[in-house]
């Protein structure tokens, strides 16, 4: 086998047949269950159990991360709802219409997280409105988590079932 040959296979576009795909999808949702609006869950628990300085922090970081969401939706919310709405909707036509792999795969990666991205703007927007902090500051974020968990584990599955009717439909080797 020569360079370019284990560079093809290092890169293939046929995604769901490529173990740099699952290690993303992987790595995706851990990094995106571990980060609850920008906070690291470690820091939540932290905070439940030390309160004074921990709990200070987590409202801090809360508050920032909220105020920078908020920010940038209502600076740029509808052109950055019209930039995803079309890149969704092309992907989903070249990946399911045009039956293009690469483009099904990449969509079955970033609608998801779409989805969690419109639930932390909405309890973003819940913590700003009703100023929730210390146990229900905590309570609000682990709940948010615990969303996040259930899209990511359907997500995957959806993922994985899909992978594997296009491994079987046209073969691993292609």
């Amino acid at each position: 086998m020569d360079l370019f040959d284990t560079l093809v296979e290092l890169i293939d576009l046929r995604s769901f047949s490529n173990l740099w795909f699952w290690i993303a999808l992987a790595v995706m949702w851990s990094t995106a269950s571990h980060w609850v609006l920008g906070v690291p869950i470690d820091l939540i628990y932290r905070a439940g159990r030390q309160s004074g300085q921990a709990e200070q922090d987590l409202e801090d970081l809360v508050r920032v991360n909220v105020n920078r969401m908020l920010y940038i939706m209502r600076v740029s919310g509808v052109w950055l709802l019209g930039l995803a709405c079309f890149t969704l909707s092309g992907l989903l036509v070249l990946g399911f219409y045009y039956d293009v792999e690469f483009a099904q795969a990449v969509f079955l990666l970033v609608f998801p997280m779409n989805l969690i991205g419109v639930i932390s703007l909405a309890i973003a927007g819940r913590i700003e409105r009703e100023q929730i902090s210390g146990a229900g500051l905590r309570k609000v974020l682990v709940r948010l988590r615990l969303y996040i968990q259930l899209i990511g584990a359907a997500a995957i599955f959806v993922t994985a079932m899909w992978g594997m009717y296009q491994n079987l439909k046209y073969g691993f080797l292609g």
